[in-house]
């Protein structure tokens, strides 16, 4: 009997668990997903802008502000150690700028001057150099013009929203009150087309008319033909010159935005247009500059 009750006692052997080694996968899943996230991140970081901020924070706090442990360390999108800071005069030496030292030793401060100065210099900066690549695509474009024989086919202007071709409808693009294409405009368009397609930059195609009203069963009034007439152009763009559609847009403007006043007599065709519009990589509020410095020269 004791035999038989110390049998009945003794606990059971536990049942060993095979699928612990779960736990530790999925927490090794865990940190990979954390540490890629982590690397794009740092990847993705303007250092201008991060400069900026720090320079900022300085002088607001009085003293040298890491924005992040290790942030000196950073690397710059080209792949070397980014400087310790920046000065205002783009030297990036081993010195310690005036703007990280401790103000209590009695050395200066930066101000709120000098960090406005930075920023603008930044945008500056990124003004000229998309301007810049505007001005080249726009000589690429002209002489993709003068080659095929059509030398005054468009013409080319900046304005505060990039590099803008126009190209008169009047007996070029599109017959009086028609938004059919003719083939001499179809001309125009492949030639632009391959120089367009290479560019990085977004599109606008803006449809205009002059003042002249129109009222028939397809175009009760002027807004319509200049939209038909920008979707139309548009199309042709996407369908046989390759460019993406995700990458324009089109817009009716009718007779609001006109190049020339109605009593100029050239009114009449010049002011009858589509416009394709290169717009610049920059921000809005850095359009005036663009136009600027687009049409300097």
């Amino acid at each position: 009997m004791s035999g038989k009750r110390r049998e009945i006692e003794e606990e059971p052997e536990e049942h060993e668990n095979h699928e612990r080694w779960l736990v530790s996968y999925a927490d090794m899943l865990t940190l990979l997903m954390v540490l890629f996230i982590v690397m794009y991140a740092v990847s993705q970081v303007d250092m201008q802008k991060f400069a900026a901020l720090r320079i900022g924070l300085a002088a607001g706090f009085g003293s040298p502000v890491d924005v992040m442990p290790g942030g000196n360390a950073l690397l710059d999108p080209g792949g070397n150690v980014a400087p310790d800071s920046v000065n205002l005069s783009g030297d990036t030496g081993g010195e310690v700028p005036s703007a990280m030292i401790d103000p209590q030793a009695g050395g200066p401060q930066t101000t709120e001057k000098q960090v406005a100065e930075l920023a603008k210099a930044t945008e500056e900066a990124q003004v000229s150099q998309e301007v810049e690549k505007l001005k080249k695509a726009m000589e690429e474009l002209k002489k993709a013009l003068a080659q095929a024989g059509m030398k005054d086919a468009a013409s080319f202007r900046f304005d505060e929203r990039g590099l803008v071709a126009t190209i008169a409808t009047d007996k070029v693009l599109f017959e009086n009150g028609s938004a059919v294409m003719r083939p001499a405009g179809r001309r125009i368009l492949d030639v632009l087309a391959p120089t367009i397609r290479a560019l990085p930059n977004r599109l606008s195609i803006d449809g205009h008319t002059n003042r002249i009203p129109i009222s028939t069963a397809r175009y009760p009034s002027n807004w319509e033909l200049s939209a038909d007439r920008a979707t139309g152009v548009l199309r042709y763009l996407a369908w046989k010159g390759g460019i993406s559609a995700y990458r324009m847009a089109a817009t009716a403007y009718a007779s609001t935005r006109e190049r020339l006043p109605p009593e100029d007599p050239r009114s009449v065709s010049l002011n009858r247009r589509v416009e394709i519009v290169v717009l610049a990589n920059v921000d809005d509020s850095a359009g005036r500059a663009v136009e600027e410095l687009g049409n300097e020269g």
